[in-house]
């Protein structure tokens, strides 16, 4: 019951600093920047497609995977957002606190097999 009361309190409206928001901010741009990237890794595996963006984007989420696997699997990025005063995770915004505690293993499930197919089909540059 305790735990559950905690994150209840955690999710009530809290006013947010100014650095806060900014972090918010800041953090929900990376956030979609990966998920652009996700999509981006697939639709170049689903149409054959290979291109310097492909490599950024890839570059940028295995680099985002070694961060979360070195924080135990958890986004590098939640201590500092605490420390700023904003005690709900990026992704409980948006989903319940289970569905957001899975969100970072399944996304990277996802990138994976996305990378794995591009790395089966072969690599050649166009565009």
């Amino acid at each position: 019951m305790r735990e559950l009361t905690r994150r209840h309190n955690k999710r009530q409206a809290v006013k947010l600093s100014r650095a806060a928001l900014a972090f918010r901010t800041a953090h929900a741009a990376i956030a979609v920047e990966q998920l652009l990237a996700i999509a981006y890794i697939w639709w170049c595996a689903l149409t054959g497609r290979r291109d310097r963006l492909l490599g950024i984007a890839a570059a940028t989420l295995i680099s985002e995977g070694v961060l979360v696997r070195a924080n135990h699997g958890d986004c590098p990025l939640g201590p500092l957002q605490e420390r700023l005063g904003d005690p709900v995770p990026l992704f409980e915004l948006v989903l319940s606190p289970r569905a957001a505690k899975r969100a970072v293993p399944t996304l990277g499930g996802i990138t994976a097999l996305g990378l794995v197919i591009l790395m089966v089909r072969g690599h050649h540059v166009t565009g």
